[in-house]
């Protein structure tokens, strides 16, 4: 039976195989889909004294690295689900204050932080699995003015299938906790898609390159990586 559900945490077992044998803070940051090369953790900007957040962190594996290596006042790692939340507490709770792990829905948590953040990214996380037109509004806000914020996602869907040219998720196979087959929303838009609603949604300066993959294996795919300022 396949049901579709947006209340069971479908992120139950993303990380779980990884998390028995590699609990070290990342050395390395990338924001290809491989996580295998492309631009680093550099294209952030100096971190140094900077507030940053993590929108849709999972594990917490990126924000870690950051906190580590990069010497930012704090970095907030968001994500929704109860599982991976626990599994960054118990991988890197102990990197806290600079490193604060947070369960909460994104766009709930951005709603909240108004003028907060110097820097917010997303690696395939959140932008990826919330409505544009409902986020990117609310991450706009939580920025600081000049604020950026920088976000790798699909450049097309795995199956090799082009991206969208309007704003409109398609629903991609997923698991629930107990292992039955169900689906998940996810936004695959074109380039000039993600710039118009980052421009509707209060963005300026916007970059959106596409990064080829490095590997030629099965589910291997081109990544977006966009970047945006918030407007003053």
């Amino acid at each position: 039976m396949r049901v579709t559900t947006t209340t069971t945490d479908l992120w139950h077992h993303y990380g779980r195989i990884r998390t028995e044998h590699d609990r070290a803070v990342p050395h390395t940051f990338s924001w290809l889909w491989n996580q295998n090369g492309g631009p680093g953790p550099e294209v952030l900007g100096d971190l140094t004294g900077k507030v940053v957040g993590d929108l849709g962190a999972g594990a917490a594996r990126h924000a870690a690295h950051l906190a580590t290596h990069h010497a930012p006042a704090r970095v907030d790692a968001v994500d929704a689900s109860p599982a991976q939340y626990a599994m960054a507490i118990d991988l890197f709770g102990h990197l806290a204050p600079r490193l604060r792990i947070v369960r909460s829905g994104v766009v709930k948590h951005v709603q909240t932080m108004a003028d907060t953040y110097d820097v917010l990214y997303s690696v395939f996380g959140a932008v990826d699995f919330t409505d544009p037109s409902e986020l990117l509004p609310s991450v706009a806000v939580a920025l600081r003015p000049g604020g950026r914020l920088l976000f790798s996602t699909l450049a097309h869907y795995l199956g090799g299938a082009p991206a969208e040219p309007d704003v409109v998720p398609a629903d991609v196979p997923a698991r629930t906790p107990n292992g039955e087959a169900t689906t998940m929303r996810r936004w695959v838009l074109q380039e000039q898609t993600w710039t118009k609603v980052l421009d509707e949604s209060g963005f300026t300066q916007i970059s959106v390159d596409r990064l080829p993959s490095t590997t030629s294996a099965p589910r291997s795919a081109d990544t977006l990586f966009v970047t945006a300022v918030r407007r003053a």
